[in-house]
């Protein structure tokens, strides 16, 4: 039988983090973006992680908060905080603890529980991802989704999402960036296509004047320079043929 594992918060809240953003077909949400312990106002909930999926596939899309546990007593004390009377943070809510320390018939109503054994691997026991693990079926996986979904406070996750954008720098810098990069790979692309073209037709050539339909030394001597050119512009380092010697006829 494994020791059990000491874990410590900051180490649930990073493989919260790193669960969030697994994917449904893996018994997790699919977040596009996730974070931990990160402010939803000025004296707002402070979710132990977050994470957010929007692509625009109802009901799965929406905020996911995982609130970590490495005690009975914190656990038993979360229940009386504001933000858990008056509703919060997370259109799906759970908590995660060392295995075995909370039990499912202990959770508020709506919210799942996660447990971390030893290993560090994350084993649902209740709420939306305990249904995907229990079935592969996307109707199931839809109900699950739809029956443990709650409202979540917009204006927080809101303030999460601005701050998070601001600290990666100036978004139009950013974005124009994205631009000129997606404008320099459709242009290498086109190139490539060209190059390509241009390859196919030499090889042709090449293959026709090996099949002695042209004997013109000089020719085929030109036709692999040409190769061996195109392979080097498109970073080749090898010849795409192996030059024929000059003045053979067959």
């Amino acid at each position: 039988m494994s020791k059990a594992k000491n874990w410590t918060h900051a180490e649930l809240c990073t493989i919260a983090v790193k669960w969030l953003k697994r994917p449904n077909s893996n018994n997790g949400h699919g977040c596009h973006v996730a974070v931990s312990e990160v402010r939803s106002g000025w004296s707002g909930e402070v979710p132990d992680a977050i994470g957010f999926r929007q692509a625009g596939f109802a009901p799965h899309d929406g905020s996911v908060v995982v609130e970590v546990k490495v005690s009975r007593s914190d656990f038993l004390a979360d229940k009386k905080k504001p933000h858990r009377i008056e509703g919060g943070l997370g259109n799906w809510r759970y908590f995660m603890c060392p295995e075995g320390m909370i039990q499912p018939d202990e959770l508020p109503k709506g919210w799942g529980l996660l447990w971390v054994n030893s290993r560090g691997h994350v084993k649902p026991k209740a709420g939306a991802a305990y249904a995907l693990w229990l079935s592969s079926n996307y109707r199931s996986h839809q109900d699950a989704l739809q029956d443990f979904r709650q409202e979540s406070d917009w204006n927080g996750e809101q303030f999460i999402l601005v701050k998070l954008f601001a600290r990666v720098g100036d978004p139009e810098e950013v974005n124009q960036r994205i631009r000129e990069a997606l404008g320099e790979h459709s242009r290498i692309a086109k190139r490539c296509n060209a190059m390509n073209e241009e390859v196919g037709e030499l090889k042709r050539q090449l293959w026709a004047a090996k099949r002695g339909e042209h004997r013109d030394s000089q020719g085929i001597c030109e036709l692999t320079a040409g190769l061996d050119r195109l392979g080097k512009d498109s970073g080749d380092r090898k010849s795409p043929n192996r030059p024929l010697r000059a003045g053979g006829d067959s």
